[in-house]
């Protein structure tokens, strides 16, 4: 017999309510504050789940500094077209480039961001389009 699996991606962080209202805020998701207050879900209508938990003695992580290695990193799949539209909504959200590359050879396929807590995440054009027209 399988035992039905499902997984969840969670993010340590100093303050997980406004952490999870960022990536609801730009997953276009909802936040979820079960019994433990400490562990907030982002549930999307595409299937995005994803959490946040507080640790008490977080600290952001230090990449892309050469010394450290990237522990998780979020890919955030958009259509070529609202790239451009993507990157405005996190950044107006909170989130800060680390993509320093230069943008003079036309448009870049992958932009790199760290969310308000420090952790990488990145917006990424769909390799080829997909099935439902729209990102998952």
């Amino acid at each position: 017999m399988t035992v039905g699996k499902t997984s969840v991606l969670v993010l340590d962080c100093g303050e997980p309510v406004e952490l999870a209202d960022f990536y609801a805020s730009l997953l276009g998701g909802e936040t979820r504050i079960g019994s433990d207050p400490d562990f907030v879900e982002i549930v999307g209508n595409t299937g995005v789940h994803l959490a946040v938990r507080r640790d008490h003695g977080y600290a952001p992580p230090s990449w892309p500094r050469p010394e450290d290695s990237q522990q998780a990193h979020l890919r955030i799949l958009v259509d070529p077209g609202d790239m451009d539209e993507a990157e405005r909504e996190a950044i107006g959200l909170g989130a800060r480039p680390v993509d320093t590359g230069d943008n003079n050879s036309g448009p870049r396929d992958v932009r790199v961001y760290a969310d308000p807590a420090g952790h990488s995440f990145s917006l990424a054009v769909y390799p080829d389009p997909p099935p439902s027209g729209k990102p998952a």
